[in-house]
């Protein structure tokens, strides 16, 4: 079974499991490090998720997978937050940071420039604006290889 097909299945899988609640999946992953496979699910939800709300869907998922028989090798599935800079994904995840400070990376240099951290001004359908200072920064989405939110020190 491929990659694409496991995250899949392991998705739909885990939004059944979440559906009656607040939470929600944010990324799946099944990736190979070093000689272990993980299967790592991020959740989160508005008040932000806890490790109770990890236990309670790690049994779940992993009693259903093991009803399903999804994956035949050995693994390891790691149910967690994505933590508040992980790199956004989704819709969502650009409009709750519109107002907040992100790090931009860019697929190639422009304006001189390989990333930018600003103030995310808005997001439109394929772009964003960027409040650098002064000057409002226009990045077209396709160009983005990465962007999170930055947390400020106070």
């Amino acid at each position: 079974m491929s990659k694409k097909s496991i995250e899949e299945s392991v998705q739909k899988i885990v939004e059944e499991i979440i559906a009656s609640s607040d939470m929600e999946l944010v990324d799946i992953e099944y990736v190979k490090e070093g000689p272990f496979k993980y299967l790592r699910v991020y959740l989160d939800k508005p008040e932000g998720i806890t490790v109770d709300d990890c236990a309670d869907v790690s049994r779940e998922l992993n009693k259903k997978l093991d009803e399903v028989d999804l994956i035949k090798e050995q693994y390891f599935l790691e149910v967690s937050s994505p933590g508040v800079e992980r790199p956004f994904k989704t819709e969502a995840d650009f409009m709750k940071n519109i107002g907040n400070l992100v790090d931009v990376k860019f697929y190639k240099t422009i304006d001189g420039r390989k990333s930018v951290e600003g103030i995310l001004a808005e997001k439109q359908e394929n772009h964003v604006v960027i409040k650098v200072g002064d000057e409002n920064i226009t990045v077209e989405l396709k160009d983005i290889s990465k962007i999170n939110r930055v947390l400020e020190d106070f």
